[in-house]
């Protein structure tokens, strides 16, 4: 069953990425162009996913479990670091150069173009480089 939803959900929000243009880097591309030609409908795409999230997690968070596990896994750190900074900047940074953040280009993937395939790949190189940064490292950037 947790197979289906984790399918089902995936697949809801990968719709949802395609309808509202975050597979197309020149919709986000646009929207990030504040001072050419802006293109203002990834504002409406956010915003929906902002008012989503606020109302589900509420709703979900005011059960006792989740329907499918026995607790809730949330995270347990509450304070900005320099890793989450760090991590934010080179987020940004890679959405405004190539137009895809991580879920859009993974939705992409289907595609089979060139490109997405390269920076899918790149992505994940990034995520496995930061798992081998040392654990000590880490805990000091926490204090």
């Amino acid at each position: 069953m947790k197979l289906a939803m984790a399918w089902l959900a995936g697949l809801l929000f990968g719709l949802g990425l395609s309808l509202g243009g975050m597979t197309q880097p020149a919709v986000v591309l646009g929207f990030l162009d504040l001072f050419g030609a802006w293109n203002p409908r990834l504002l409406f795409v956010m915003g929906g996913a902002v008012l989503t999230t606020a109302i589900g997690y509420r709703w979900v968070l005011h059960r006792g479990r989740p329907l499918l596990e026995s607790t809730f896994k949330l995270p347990a750190a509450r304070r900005i670091d320099r890793r989450l900074v760090i991590g934010a900047a080179l987020f940004g940074i890679g959405w405004g150069v190539a137009g895809y953040c991580p879920g859009p280009a993974l939705a992409s993937l289907g595609a089979g173009m060139a490109p997405v395939l390269l920076l899918v790949a790149t992505m994940a190189l990034g995520w496995w480089l930061a798992a081998q940064w040392p654990a000590s490292a880490r805990s000091a950037d926490t204090t």
